[in-house]
């Protein structure tokens, strides 16, 4: 092996100062054959040292470190650390590491912990109202980019918009179904457990089928989708910009709203009524088979006691909020999506927001339209 090529530190003495020389190449692959003897002169070490690097014949960021982080050892420790001998291009390599193991470092707390407090509550609310305004924003745009589809429907990307009716809608009908029937067992079985100490029990019929069709059927749909599409549309279209794909569709003079962001949206728009609806007959099954078993309440007088309980407003109530939880959860899931940064770890706190966001902007809406339906007497 050529001299250039090896890796090893010199040691020596002057003037009652230690002097560490590094020689050779000191890169990635050598690093492991000098650890053991600079950790044991870092212990060792009680008057100041130099580090000379006036020997290195190749210096990348592994080695760059490994120098920093002993002068910032022996440091600690109280010994006066000089480095000599550095080319400029050394100097900056071992200046770049220092400050992204600055940045790595979280910022200690100063001063009043209550003044950090109210701090960090004032820029949360700035925060905030930042992402309302963009998010406003993004609602525009959406609102413009659909107008203009709409007076030109050669726009819409059907291809892609059946694609996505496959993916939020058709595969997402077992997970919907299956919770949305054992949410219905769980309702009937709890419903019946309290009003059999009435001699109500009867009425399970009735607290089953308006809880469903009013707001646990279309609720529960939407924040599964919020779950499982809303953080889907997040991940694509952030891999996407973390990939530079979304820069490269407008580069070739494509809209991203349009091919991204419009099948997405009236896919989920399509397709969360018609889950809802899913969902509220496979509640009912749910209610009705447990009432069976529970209560002995056969499947035709269930039937009888559903037509006399519900009316047809309280089936459309719940199916009327779908599209506009549609809206919200596919709105959400975009917007978040072009928030990626360049970084995978981005990619996967987006995602996160994405889904927190859209359920709480889904229940909030669903509390503004049941004081609706509550103040006009549906």
């Amino acid at each position: 092996m050529a001299a250039s090529e090896e890796t090893w530190l010199e040691t020596s003495s002057s003037d009652g100062r230690q002097i560490l020389t590094p020689v050779g190449r000191w890169a990635v692959g050598g690093l492991f054959a000098v650890e053991k003897e600079i950790r044991a002169i870092a212990e060792a070490a009680t008057g100041p040292i130099e580090i000379d690097l006036s020997q290195l014949d190749v210096l990348d960021t592994a080695g760059a470190w490994t120098i920093y982080r002993t002068a910032r050892n022996l440091e600690a420790s109280g010994v006066s650390v000089e480095l000599t001998g550095a080319s400029e291009d050394q100097i900056a390599l071992i200046e770049v590491v220092r400050a992204a193991e600055a940045e790595l470092e979280p910022d200690e707390p100063t001063g009043n912990s209550f003044v950090n407090m109210v701090e960090h509550v004032g820029k949360s609310a700035v925060e905030i109202a930042r992402e309302t305004a963009d998010l406003l924003g993004f609602f525009g745009l959406i609102l413009v980019t659909a107008a203009g589809v709409l007076v030109r429907p050669r726009k819409l990307r059907l291809t892609s918009l059946f694609h996505h009716m496959e993916e939020v809608g058709l595969n997402a009908i077992p997970i919907v179904g299956l919770m949305s029937f054992l949410i219905g067992i769980v309702l009937a079985f709890q419903g019946a457990s309290q009003l059999q100490r009435f001699g109500a029990e009867v009425f399970v019929v009735n607290l089953v089928a308006i809880s469903v069709l009013r707001e646990i059927g279309v609720l529960m749909t939407a924040i599964i989708v919020a779950g499982r599409s809303g953080s889907a549309f997040t991940a694509q279209i952030g891999s996407m910009k973390v990939n530079e794909e979304v820069d490269a569709m407008q580069t070739l003079g494509l809209n991203p709203m349009e091919v991204l962001v419009l099948p997405r949206l009236f896919a989920l728009i399509i397709t969360l009524p018609l889950l809802a609806f899913f969902a509220d007959i496979m509640g009912l099954l749910g209610g009705g088979l447990m009432a069976w078993i529970a209560l002995d309440i056969s499947p035709a007088t269930f039937i009888e006691r559903l037509r006399d309980a519900i009316g047809l407003w309280s089936f459309w109530v719940g199916i009327l909020k779908a599209p506009f939880f549609a809206f919200m959860i596919a709105m959400i899931g975009c917007y978040e999506g072009f928030q990626v940064t360049g970084s995978a770890t981005s990619v996967g706190q987006r995602t996160t927001r994405a889904v927190v966001e859209a359920i709480f902007l889904v229940i909030v809406v669903d509390a503004a339209f049941s004081i609706f339906f509550q103040v006009i007497g549906i």
